[in-house]
C-alpha cells in the first residue's frame, strides 16, 4: 500500500467473503437436503432414523459455520483475531508486522512477545486480490497505530 494512501476507516472487518458465502450456502443446502430426505422417506423409517438424518445435516451445517468464522477486526484500540475456535484481542503495540508470503494459507502477525499468530480472516484461497488488499490495509494500520507509527488514539 503506497504511503500516500489513507488508512482504512476504523472499525474495519477483514474476512474471506467468498469462502464464507460458499461454506454457508453449501451448509444450508446440505441441511435442507438431509431434512427433506428424512421427512420424505417411506414408513419403514422410524422417528429415530429421521432424526439421525436431520442431526447429520445439522452437524454438517455447524461444521461449515465453524469454518466460516475467521475474521480480523481492527478498531482504534487494536486488533481482534477470530480463528476457528479461538479469539484473541491484541493492542496495536503488540503487533509488529503483518506477513502474507507466497504460499501462505493466511496472514501471520509477528507479535512483540516473539511469537506469531495466524490471522485466518485474511486468506488468499478463493480471493487472492482481496486477501492482498486486506493484508496491505492491515499492514498500514499496524504501521500507523503500532509502536513505530503515529498515535491516533
Amino acid at each position: 500500500m503506497p504511503a500516500s494512501d489513507p488508512l482504512p476507516e476504523l472499525p474495519v472487518t477483514f474476512r474471506p467473503t467468498r469462502t464464507r458465502a460458499v461454506l454457508l450456502s453449501v451448509g444450508s443446502v446440505m441441511l435442507v437436503t438431509f431434512t427433506v430426505v428424512a421427512l420424505a422417506m417411506p414408513d419403514p423409517w422410524t422417528v429415530t432414523d429421521r432424526s439421525t438424518m436431520i442431526s447429520t445435516g445439522l452437524l454438517i451445517f455447524a461444521l461449515l459455520v465453524l469454518l466460516s468464522r475467521p475474521k480480523v477486526v481492527a478498531d482504534p484500540g487494536g486488533v481482534t483475531v477470530v480463528n476457528l475456535t479461538t479469539k484473541r484481542r491484541l493492542e496495536w503495540a503488540e503487533v509488529l508486522r503483518v506477513n502474507l508470503r507466497a504460499g501462505d494459507p493466511w496472514v501471520y502477525l509477528d507479535l512483540a512477545d516473539g511469537t506469531s499468530l495466524a490471522a485466518m480472516g485474511i486468506q488468499p484461497g478463493m480471493a487472492r486480490e482481496q486477501a492482498l488488499r486486506h493484508a496491505r490495509q492491515l499492514r498500514a494500520l499496524v504501521d500507523g497505530y503500532g509502536t513505530g507509527g503515529r498515535d491516533h488514539r
